[in-house]
């Protein structure tokens, strides 16, 4: 039986990508700091997934989940680095600092951590996946996006420059980046609350749902053990890259 190591597992992505991997015969280990919703998770998926108490922004708490993941498996076969946040969508000159660091401490310091702490132990058994969930957010560029878009970036840079310090092994990368997905806490966290923002965000719009991210990762795992795929990106029909802004009326130089 295959283990996989999902971060991020208690809710919306995590959640759906638990549920679908358990479904598709794996051993999954879903690390979150919220562990009343891991709990009730293994409750509904059973002896197949083991929730583990995990904070990505935490040195300590990776290396912990590491070493209990050592005792529990022989081997990570899969790791889905999907923990990852936004907060906010005001202008960069007037956001919050508070914002920023905890953006890049999540999606980009935490990530990049839990990758080094689960990648020598693939690259010494020659054999392993890691996906990530990146954002369109890392390509195209909007008023607000800021910190959140620039670590997505990071995201997939790191996912290719992986692929290169990876030559010569049998450990492959993916970059999964998702646009517009409902049914999910992410906007919710990042309006601060504000359902009301949150309802007029989805209003009228048949959006992505955490499922058809869940479907992807899954579709990946199972390709060949020549097959990588390097980025998937993912937009709901109703949703298009917009025109490059133009600003009239500005003041002469």
């Amino acid at each position: 039986m295959k283990t996989a190591f999902v971060t991020g597992a208690s809710s919306g992505f995590g959640r759906a990508i638990c549920q679908r991997l358990v479904a598709n015969g794996y051993r999954v280990i879903g690390g979150a700091r919220r562990m009343e919703k891991l709990q009730a998770l293994e409750r509904e998926l059973g002896d197949n997934f083991i929730p583990l108490a995990l904070d990505v922004t935490d040195v300590n708490s990776i290396n912990a989940a590491v070493a209990q993941i050592t005792e529990a498996a022989p081997g990570i076969d899969l790791l889905v680095n999907n923990a990852g946040l936004a907060l906010g969508v005001e202008r960069a000159q007037v956001s919050s600092a508070e914002n920023w660091q905890r953006m890049i401490d999540t999606n980009i310091t935490g990530l990049a951590m839990v990758t080094h702490a689960v990648l020598p132990q693939m690259v010494k058994a020659d054999s392993g996946m890691i996906i990530n969930i990146g954002s369109i957010a890392g390509t195209y560029p909007y008023p607000g996006g800021n910190v959140y878009g620039a670590s997505k970036a990071f995201v997939r840079q790191f996912s290719l420059n992986l692929r290169a310090d990876l030559a010569g092994t049998r450990v492959r990368v993916s970059n999964i980046e998702p646009g517009l997905c409902s049914g999910t806490d992410f906007s919710v966290v990042r309006l601060n609350g504000d359902m009301a923002a949150v309802d007029a965000l989805y209003r009228d719009v048949q959006a992505i749902l955490p499922e058809d991210i869940a479907a992807t990762v899954a579709w990946i795992a199972e390709q060949p053990a020549h097959v990588n795929i390097n980025t998937i990106e993912i937009m709901p029909v109703a949703q298009t890259s917009a025109a490059l802004n133009v600003v009239r009326d500005l003041p002469a130089c």
